[in-house]
């Protein structure tokens, strides 16, 4: 009788930007894909989307639960209640990789850092002799309840191991929207850059790793269907320009009947006959991380981006009719309020069809999170709060309440009527629905959150009368509608 194995993602504690696009991370899928070849008997569950069946759970032999930083409190107590049924948990994921002694106090076992190759070794080692010292980035318990951190493998996985994931593993259905089902691809891991406030390099290291280009195309081919779209989830798309033409000129010699969304850096925009086969391939919108139209915010954070690379990004996919998603990070240390009202007006200037004007997150794994920790700036270390939408340290120039004000207001001002309005005149359907999303999620967070409003009114006296007043537009928004 086969051993039975259920993954567990769980689901975010808050509204935020992509509550509509529950969109599963891949770790679960792919580690759920290769304990299934091994022979064990797997389910996987993506809470967003499909609730956790508690009978199921007390059948397994194994639970595992993957958890970012803003879902560590729900996963933590997904793992205690599987562990009162008697089913050992193992858990995986950035957060437990740079906090595992927090995640041992709630499960049996804690897989560090990518987890295909230790993995099997561990399940080898769960259905035989418990070697646990055998399993790289494996923390664990002696007897005596001392916590043991094995080494972490010195090697990064090889991309071209990674088996295909089996989507029939997941419980439920598929995201779907515009009629369209939405289906998460990796090519690549790792980024060469290392910006403060990114956990990527941590977790995946700086070396760029490609899967090869048949790989991919093997792939892709499950899904040459026009109602299927395909999401690259690498973190930076084109940091290998001679391999991406490559995989970009197969794409189109495939002549693939779906469309596609990347994301990648503005620079890119330099290479037009780049942006150019992007928009042959079927590229249909870009992830861009914009992050700050301060030069200095850009500079401290070792973005090694511009202001004027951004500005020509966006005239230049716009130009070749491929659809911008813009993300914005405010309050950095460098950041004033004025800079706030020049972030919307930049995105609102270059006609971006989409943006995200999110909060500095001090992520575990990050130089920032350090920093700041160090200079005892935390002020929330509940991490469901950790979601970008909530201020979770002391900010420079902006006391707690006004940075939340200000997060508010860039997100009303950016897809207001007025805003929508234009985009109806220049037949710009696809930015209207995103507007009409974006509008309501930012209202229902307003009310959802006013008892976290007030604890911040409470923390530190406002700063700046301008941004309060901005905000007071919004609550204006929030009681006509």
């Amino acid at each position: 009788m086969a051993f039975k194995l259920v993954m567990i993602e769980p689901k975010a504690p808050n509204l935020h930007i992509f509550s509509g696009f529950s969109l599963p991370r891949l770790g679960s899928v792919i580690l759920g894909t290769l304990a299934h070849k091994l022979g064990w008997d797997v389910s996987v569950v993506i809470e967003e989307q499909y609730p956790i069946d508690w009978e199921e759970v007390a059948k397994a032999d194994l639970v595992g639960v993957s958890t970012i930083t803003s879902t560590a409190p729900r996963a933590y107590a997904v793992a205690e209640r599987a562990r009162k049924l008697g089913v050992p948990v193992i858990m995986g994921g950035p957060h437990v990789t740079f906090l595992p002694d927090e995640a041992m106090e709630h499960a049996d076992f804690v897989m560090r850092g990518e987890g295909e190759a230790a993995f099997p070794l561990f399940l080898y080692e769960f259905a035989t002799t418990h070697h646990w010292t055998k399993v790289p980035n494996l923390s664990w318990r002696k007897p005596n309840r001392d916590i043991i951190h094995n080494e972490m493998s010195a090697d990064r996985i090889d991309l071209r191991n990674i088996p295909l994931p089996e989507w029939s593993l997941v419980k439920g259905k598929s995201l779907v929207m515009g009629g369209k089902r939405i289906v998460p691809i990796q090519t690549s891991r790792g980024c060469p850059f290392d910006c403060s406030f990114c956990s990527v390099t941590g977790m995946f290291g700086r070396k760029y790793r490609q899967r090869p280009v048949e790989h991919i195309l093997q792939e892709l081919r499950l899904y040459n269907d026009s109602r299927n779209f395909i999401f690259f989830y690498d973190d930076h798309f084109t940091a290998n320009k001679s391999r991406t033409r490559e995989l970009l000129n197969a794409m189109i010699a495939e002549n693939f009947k779906f469309k596609f969304s990347a994301q990648l850096r503005a620079d890119v925009a330099r290479d037009v006959e780049m942006v150019k086969l992007l928009k042959k391939a079927g590229c249909h919108t870009v992830f861009i991380g914009f992050e700050s139209v301060n030069p200095v915010s850009l500079e401290s954070m070792k973005k090694q981006a511009t202001v004027e690379d951004m500005a020509n990004a966006a005239q230049v996919f716009d130009r070749h009719g491929i659809h911008i998603h813009g993300m914005f990070i405010l309050g950095l240390d460098d950041d004033q309020p004025e800079t706030i009202k020049q972030t919307v007006r930049f995105a609102r200037k270059n006609r971006l069809s989409s943006a995200q004007f999110l909060i500095l997150i001090p992520l575990p794994g990050t130089r920032n999170y350090e920093k700041l920790k160090a200079e005892g700036r935390i002020t929330f270390s509940d991490w469901s709060l950790y979601d970008a939408h909530h201020v979770v340290y002391n900010p420079t120039n902006f006391s707690l309440a006004a940075l939340q004000r200000a997060q508010v207001w860039a997100h009303a001002q950016f897809y207001s009527l007025r805003e929508t309005t234009k985009r109806l005149f220049m037949f710009r359907f696809v930015d209207i629905g995103i507007a009409h999303y974006a509008r309501r999620l930012n209202l229902n967070w307003i009310k959802k959150n006013k008892a976290y409003m007030k604890l911040l009114e409470l923390l530190k006296p406002q700063k700046d009368a301008a941004i309060k007043a901005d905000f007071r537009q919004v609550i204006d928004l929030e009681e006509a509608a």
